[in-house]
């Protein structure tokens, strides 16, 4: 049995991972600080798939405490989800974002390479394409200059895992995300923000739940079929399975560094989800209509037909099933 480290693992997309992990026969060990999770998720996880699972609660930017974790385990992989994640709170906070994605990652590095462990699959961004011009954004399409820290953090992660993979006989896959959203559909994990929600799935269930008086909507006047930004939203359990797919291509890929968009392949705009959300759950929203946002994009979606072909990896839900998902998760919170 394959031993597997997934740091962050107790975050959002990395429980939905280490659910997928386990159910492939994975034997799975969490490093997680609890800085955007709790330690309740581990039973959460357990309940769903019915194994016990391993936690060690620890920084990655305590090189002490993952030698100690690689020293007492021999892992064949790792996943790497420890980010701060937020774009606004980037802009703030610019220095923790460098301190915990950047240098979190060389530690991790570091450590893998002291214990000789390859095979890493790093968790990047779309945010790396910026405003692309060409759409839809392939693997080749042109990397910009980010607008955030945030998306600093993962162009730069990239940049350095391309050159430690490339004289270290090390192997990685990057994956760029689109816009994960949606819960378990167990209704069991899913996606706890902190604080006020930077992402609209969540403010649209907060207020739909009544936390949140009312959802601003960030301009209708892009060049879009109405007027609203356009995002490819990828349901988290799809995400978390394209994990599992790349951690089996890292062993049989000639090359050492390979990079996949991870998305549906098609755009919604902010009214479609909005309406789609009122009209499977059956739940009417108050949402008015505000300015641009600063730093908002018009509009992106993915190419998928390369993690299609080389992972054999598609999305199976659609935004419909996102929107329930969310919604029975909200509910299950608020019980």
């Amino acid at each position: 049995m394959k031993k597997i480290l997934v740091t962050g693992g107790l975050g959002y997309i990395g429980s939905h991972t280490v659910v997928e992990l386990q159910a492939e026969g994975y034997d799975v060990l969490v490093v997680d600080n609890l800085s955007n999770s709790k330690e309740e998720v581990k039973a959460r996880i357990e309940d769903i798939s019915g194994q016990s699972l391993e936690l060690q609660i620890a920084d990655i930017n305590d090189t002490n405490a993952l030698e100690s974790l690689f020293s007492k385990h021999q892992f064949d992989g790792v996943i790497h989800f420890a980010a701060h994640k937020a774009v606004g709170e980037s802009v703030e906070h610019p220095v923790m974002y460098y301190q915990n994605n950047v240098s979190g990652l060389i530690s991790l590095l570091g450590t893998m390479e002291k214990y000789g462990v390859s095979n890493l699959i790093f968790s990047s961004s779309c945010t790396v394409y910026g405003a692309a011009t060409d759409l839809p954004v392939t693997e080749s399409t042109q990397i910009q200059k980010a607008e955030s820290p945030y998306g600093t953090t993962k162009i730069l992660g990239e940049e350095i895992i391309n050159d430690f993979a490339k004289h270290k006989g090390f192997k990685s896959i990057l994956l760029r995300y689109f816009n994960p959203v949606g819960a378990h559909p167990s209704a069991k994990i899913g996606e706890l923000p902190l604080g006020v929600p930077n992402n609209l799935i969540p403010y649209i269930t907060q207020t739909a739940a009544g936390i949140r008086e009312k959802l601003t909507v960030f301009g209708d006047d892009y060049n879009t079929e109405d007027g609203t930004c356009v995002r490819d939203y990828i349901h988290v359990v799809d995400l978390a399975k394209a994990h599992v797919k790349a951690l089996s291509y890292c062993d049989k890929m000639s090359q050492n560094v390979d990079v996949f968009n991870v998305g549906t392949g098609k755009g919604n705009t902010v009214l479609e989800v909005i309406n789609t959300f009122e009209k499977v759950n059956g739940v009417k929203l108050n949402y008015t209509i505000g300015s641009r946002r600063g730093g908002d994009i018009e509009q992106i979606y993915a190419d998928t037909t390369k993690v299609n072909n080389l992972l054999g990896w598609s999305a199976k839900y659609g935004i419909a099933d996102m929107m329930k998902h969310a919604w029975a998760w909200q509910q299950g919170l608020s019980d």
